[in-house]
């Protein structure tokens, strides 16, 4: 679920994405002097394309920078930014593809030697590949949405019964503790995993997160945990919550719709943001 560290490697392989802030006031620049020399007759209306063209790649990119390629991880972009990196990253494929197949054309010509074709091939196959890590990602907060919305869900349900039903006893574990967890906890939490099994705990929640906001639940002080309840990992982390006094919910499966996958979630359930957070 650490998409930044792909995105670094991906900017590491194709340098070529990777643009410099002032590139966009260059090509909006360019852009005003060109229609200029357009209505005086001075050049040709398709230099003025090709310019508004770079004009869309550098304001995609900038969509990108701070989507896909910044420093947010998935937990923290809303599904309205996902929708608007896959847009971006689509119409940076889109412009790349008419500009390969235009200049097939002179090839086919005999206007243009083939082998000029190779570095806007390279190019598109970049551009496909951003395309393909857009569409990850906006998928992973989705997940991370839906799985929010169906932990909430369970929570509030497992509150309202004296009993939880046989149903949701198959897909959800609760263990009251204490009903609290502080930030010294879930340092002491990590530092334990970390001893045991010689690897981080896999969070994938870290407090609140946009993903939890959007839908109005407060999981500030919280932490999800990417383990099966149920996998040598999870069991153990249980014991150790349990052992501490720790609450916590523990989801063992997917459910169609809500939820994407089996987690941990540490600390007490989360509550509904009030109007004025």
């Amino acid at each position: 679920m650490r998409f930044l560290r792909v995105a670094g490697v991906f900017l590491c392989v194709f340098p070529v994405l990777a643009q410099k802030p002032s590139e966009l006031s260059r090509a909006e620049n360019e852009i005003e002097r060109l229609r200029q020399l357009v209505a005086a007759g001075a050049v040709a209306p398709a230099r003025l394309e090709e310019a508004e063209a770079a004009l869309g790649d550098a304001q995609d990119y900038e969509i990108l920078q701070r989507t896909l390629f910044g420093n947010l991880s998935a937990q923290d972009l809303t599904e309205d930014q996902g929708r608007q990196m896959i847009a971006a990253a689509q119409r940076r494929y889109d412009r790349q593809q008419k500009k390969l197949e235009q200049r097939q054309k002179l090839v086919d010509a005999g206007v243009m030697a083939r082998g000029e074709l190779q570095a806007l091939e390279e190019e598109l196959a970049s551009r496909q590949l951003t395309l393909d890590l857009a569409n990850s990602r906006a998928k992973l907060i989705e997940q991370i949405i839906a799985s929010a919305r169906r932990e909430f869900e369970l929570e509030q349900g497992g509150r309202m019964q004296t009993a939880t039903s046989a149903v949701d006893s198959a897909v959800m574990v609760h263990f009251e503790g204490d009903g609290q967890i502080s930030p010294a906890d879930i340092r002491r939490i990590a530092e334990a995993y970390q001893r045991e099994f010689h690897k981080p705990l896999p969070v994938s929640a870290n407090g609140e997160t946009n993903a939890h906001r959007a839908l109005g639940f407060d999981h500030r002080g919280r932490v999800d945990v990417a383990l099966n309840p149920d996998q040598k990992e999870g069991v153990w982390l249980r014991a150790y919550l349990e052992k501490n006094d720790i609450p916590y919910y523990a989801f063992r499966a997917a459910v169609p719709g809500k939820a994407t996958g089996a987690h941990i979630h540490i600390g007490p359930g989360s509550a509904r943001l009030r109007a004025a957070d």
